[in-house]
């Protein structure tokens, strides 16, 4: 603390000259420590996650190859090219909990002769009060080759959630068979080329079952520890170092989570240490719930304060994993892989055959920067994460209904971090006055993170107060800026959102930043996401 009060004293002189000026004194401090590295930021901390739930796949990614909808073999154009504008790295899929019963061949062969199935999700009360159609019964239009195809498209790795709850060890190698064998090589192989691909995939991310302590199966640590085992023994690799991320921990209470981790490496581990070299990432699931109303679009500052802690508590679910997972891995060879996480509201719907679907605001923008920044500060406990869902979802980027389409909050944010993939992750340290809401509830003042690329300095910056900016002091210790420009995506009204009628409601502004030297003041808008793109001497 006295290292920061006389660093917040002696830098508001040499900052007082320097834009963006303020008549307010600064109340924060920002930090960008460039001689200590956290870790590389790697692509895949950007990655997303799809599942045959309400209006994702059907209507959002497929419409089809007759549809009039601008597709390409189907897909829908207008999701392909604002993917690739994200230099979107990885797709997860089939699911979620619809992995969990699903079979891949069934995706398999001529469209027109695949099994049509009951969908995981038709119990739910909501989607089947709506009208029939392919979010209820399964028409498995769309398997591994289209969805293959979706990844070429966009440019991204496929991710693929083998269901352990419902199907065998020779379905998951045979699965792997039809991705990966070379051309020609085997029948399944020739299956593929059927269905449109001669050439392999290649796909080296393989996640062994979905939330297994719940609809993946319902089993104890231990019980899923021995089917992870099954699963990845003797799996015909082609060549290609396979990924296998085990299901761990996604429960709401924190140490049944972590009882979950442990019970996991112990009964993994049961039979010997080089069990190890078998996993590549645990997987971890958080939702931060809704509030109040629980209505995305209609919240109270109270409610807005209250689900922007809830994002925060990311942080400390990374490092209660991390350091149990320590125990056992000393080494800690074995990453994490936050493969679901966002905002979880009930709606209003967007269409009422799209379940858990609702149009994201500012509120849900704070939520993506606030765990896309805890994501960089935990850059070397991590190997990906998959914010859910894509399109027509939770904590969707993309709202999508026949021809109409529309960008969210939540997609912006994500573009703007774009600029941090591939960047060294930089010890990042704030400071200012807390926010007090409700019942003697607080929220931190000011959060963020650095990575720098050769020359580029990118800081990223959540200032969560919903009415009043935050001038603070930034200083880059081992560095001086020589110029700069700015992105911030803000709105004069906390519940500011996208929807079909207003595609460009909410849209960031870039401007060149007036910007030098190693320390300089800056006043971060109320209600805001801001990127400091800095060019060092």
């Amino acid at each position: 603390m006295k290292r920061r009060e006389f660093l917040s004293s002696t830098l508001a002189i040499a900052a007082a000259s320097l834009a963006p000026r303020s008549t307010r004194a600064a109340d924060g401090l920002v930090e960008i420590l460039m001689n200590e590295p956290v870790g590389d930021i790697a692509p895949e901390f950007h990655g997303h996650f799809t599942e045959h739930l309400g209006g994702v796949i059907y209507d959002g990614i497929w419409v089809g190859e007759n549809s009039k909808i601008p597709n390409v073999g189907g897909i829908r154009k207008a999701l392909v090219d604002r993917m690739r504008q994200l230099n979107a790295p990885v797709v997860r899929w089939a699911g979620g909990c619809f992995a969990d019963s699903y079979n891949w061949r069934d995706g398999t062969g001529p469209r027109a002769k695949r099994p049509v199935r009951t969908n995981f999700w038709t119990n739910d009360p909501d989607l089947w009060k709506a009208a029939d159609g392919p979010q209820k019964f399964e028409p498995n239009t769309f398997g591994t080759y289209e969805f293959m195809r979706f990844c070429q498209l966009c440019g991204a790795k496929p991710y693929l959630a083998a269901n352990v709850r419902s199907l065998t060890p020779n379905d998951f190698d045979e699965w792997v068979d039809y991705c990966n064998s070379p051309a020609g090589s085997t029948t399944l192989a020739a299956t593929r080329a059927a269905d449109g691909s001669k050439e392999p995939f290649n796909v080296v991310y393989w996640g062994i079952g979905n939330e297994s302590w719940g609809c993946g199966g319902d089993f104890k640590p231990e019980e899923y520890a021995t089917e992870f085992r099954r699963f990845t023994a003797w799996v015909p690799d082609y060549g290609l170092k396979l990924r296998f991320i085990a299901s761990g921990p996604g429960t709401a209470v924190q140490d049944a989570q972590i009882a979950w981790t442990r019970g996991f490496f112990e009964g993994l581990l049961a039979k010997g240490p080089e069990e190890l070299a078998h996993l590549y990432g645990l997987s971890m699931h958080y939702y931060c719930w809704t509030t109040g109303k629980g209505d995305s679009l209609d919240y109270t500052v109270d409610d807005w304060y209250q689900l922007l802690w809830q994002a925060d508590v990311m942080d400390s679910l990374v490092n209660k994993h991390w350091l149990a997972m320590g125990e056992f891995d000393k080494e800690h060879k074995v990453k994490l892989v936050v493969d679901e996480w966002g905002a979880w509201h009930r709606g209003p719907a967007i269409d009422p055959r799209y379940l858990f679907s609702y149009v994201p605001t500012m509120r849900d923008a704070l939520v993506t920067g606030i765990n896309l920044d805890i994501f960089n500060r935990h850059a070397e406990k991590l190997a990906m994460c998959n914010d859910a869902q894509l399109v027509n979802c939770i904590h969707t980027l993309f709202l999508a209904r026949e021809d109409r389409f529309a960008p969210t909050t939540i997609f912006h944010v994500f573009d703007m971090y774009k600029s941090h993939q591939g960047g060294r992750s930089l010890r990042f340290v704030s400071s200012a006055p807390s926010i007090s809401y409700g019942a003697g509830k607080s929220l931190w003042g000011l959060e963020g993170s650095a990575s720098v690329h050769g020359k580029t300095l990118v800081v990223t910056v959540v200032n969560p107060h919903a009415s009043e900016p935050r001038v603070a002091d930034v200083v880059l210790r081992g560095a001086s800026a020589r110029s700069a420009q700015v992105t911030v995506l803000a709105a004069p009204d906390i519940h500011a959102h996208n929807d079909f009628d207003h595609p460009q409601a909410v849209e960031p502004k870039t401007e060149p930043a007036n910007v030098a030297g190693s320390s300089f003041s800056w006043t971060f808008k109320p209600a805001s996401v801001t990127k400091l793109e800095i060019d060092l001497a």
